[in-house]
């Protein structure tokens, strides 16, 4: 009957169906197999208590936040710092396109809010410059990546909440890997660049770069105020959050003044249309796990796999195989929702921290939202720069490599996500 379950919600996700239904589908078919007496009222105390968590605050306000920055100027004045230290160095341009989706991910920590910030402007310049188009756009869609594993991570969230792990531990964890990255990236860039033979630009003199400093310095304090409080014991992730709000609001619509009042009811649609989505996700998330957990499904899935007795570093790679194959094909949340409780018995049975393990799963996450055939980041590049999608997904390859290898450096070398959660809170 597990089997029947899993793939009622496998066959009405691929038949298209938005992601809440096949949750909502799978959770009522198996609360009527498994407790036939019950009323279905229990589904919706299930739910409610899913989406309860004070934890989950933070989530609409990032989004708010991020939303607000998107419509403003920091993007801009953050592509234009980055651009003034790395744009005449060999591959500059790109390496600047990476430094600016790492950057901008400390504001948004929405991988398609940063393809749209950063590669809205960016992408022009860079074929002006005499990159193709086939590596621009699969940089662009990949470097958005950073932003989920630096933070603010909604992710990371997602999976605090289910797998009870600390959200400010796992925002600390995630910006190892994500320099990691940047650093990966900007190597390739490098070397592509020196390939291809694309023309250096011109060197900008210190009177620019100091310009430009002053002129981003605002935007910059975004990363100090969410690192910074954390890491400090200041804030909380929740008040983090809720400052975040509120210096976006102070940053464009008073100081920079890109955003006016008048857009706010746009800007509140938009919020509360992704956050509407992400809670029923969490809350039929929360129904399901109690579902398949009181059915041991997860007992009877790790006994198929034969990881009852497995080692450390096998679960870790079983996890990080499972969610990569996962998020390529569905929404990455349900992926985390569905999957997490699946796991974590066998992970706290291993001793493995949990922290790593949200960081190798937010990794996954944000694979997926550039890898085929469903990344959220290709459908959003093939909408904002009108491109058909086998186009957009050519030059893809090497990027997903290079990820696919932080990956598995990230299970043999669990200090990178490690060290600083443990300088700061252990």
């Amino acid at each position: 009957m597990a089997l029947t379950i899993l793939l009622i919600m496998l066959g009405l996700m691929l038949s298209g169906f938005p992601m809440m239904v096949p949750m909502l589908v799978a959770t009522f078919v198996g609360f009527f197999v498994y407790f036939p007496n019950l009323k279905p009222d229990i589904i919706v105390q299930q739910m409610v208590s899913g989406i309860s968590p004070v934890a989950l605050i933070t989530v609409p306000m990032f989004i708010l936040a991020a939303d607000i920055v998107t419509r403003g100027r920091t993007a801009n004045r953050l592509l234009d710092l980055a651009m003034t230290f790395f744009g005449h160095l060999r591959g500059g341009l790109a390496v600047t396109a990476s430094v600016a989706c790492t950057l901008f991910g400390a504001i948004s920590g929405s991988t398609q809010a940063t393809v749209v910030a950063v590669g809205g402007p960016l992408r022009p310049r860079m074929l002006q410059a005499g990159y193709d188009d086939k590596f621009t756009m699969a940089l662009l869609i990949n470097a958005a990546d950073i932003a989920f594993l630096i933070p603010p991570s909604i992710g990371m969230i997602v999976f605090g909440i289910v797998g009870k792990a600390s959200i400010a531990e796992l925002f600390l964890a995630g910006i190892g890997p994500g320099l990691v990255i940047l650093l990966l990236f900007s190597l390739y860039s490098v070397w592509h660049s020196w390939r291809h033979d694309i023309p250096l630009l011109p060197r900008t003199g210190w009177r620019e770069r100091f310009v430009a400093m002053r002129k981003a310095s605002l935007a910059m304090m975004f990363p100090v105020l969410i690192v910074g409080g954390l890491y400090g014991g200041y804030f909380s992730p929740t008040e983090v959050a809720a400052i975040a709000v509120l210096y976006a609001f102070i940053l464009e619509v008073v100081v920079y003044r890109a955003v006016k009042l008048s857009d706010f009811p746009a800007i509140a649609y938009s919020t509360g249309l992704i956050t509407g989505i992400v809670f029923i996700l969490v809350g039929a998330g929360a129904a399901f796990s109690w579902i398949i957990s009181f059915a041991q499904i997860p007992q009877q899935l790790i006994a198929a796999l034969g990881l009852a007795d497995a080692g450390p570093y096998t679960i870790l790679f079983a996890i990080s195989v499972a969610f990569f194959i996962g998020c390529m094909f569905v929404d990455s949340v349900v992926v985390t929702l569905v999957m997490t409780p699946i796991f974590m018995p066998l992970v706290n049975a291993a001793g493995i921290d949990p922290i790593l393990v949200g960081t190798i799963i937010t990794l996954q996450m944000a694979i997926g939202a550039c890898t085929p055939p469903f990344g959220c980041d290709i459908f959003t590049a093939c909408a904002i720069w009108r491109k058909p999608y086998a186009e957009v997904i050519r030059g893809t390859p090497p990027f997903i490599v290079i990820l696919l290898f932080v990956s598995v450096l990230l299970v043999l070398v669990p200090d990178i996500a490690l060290t600083l959660p443990k300088l700061a809170y252990r």
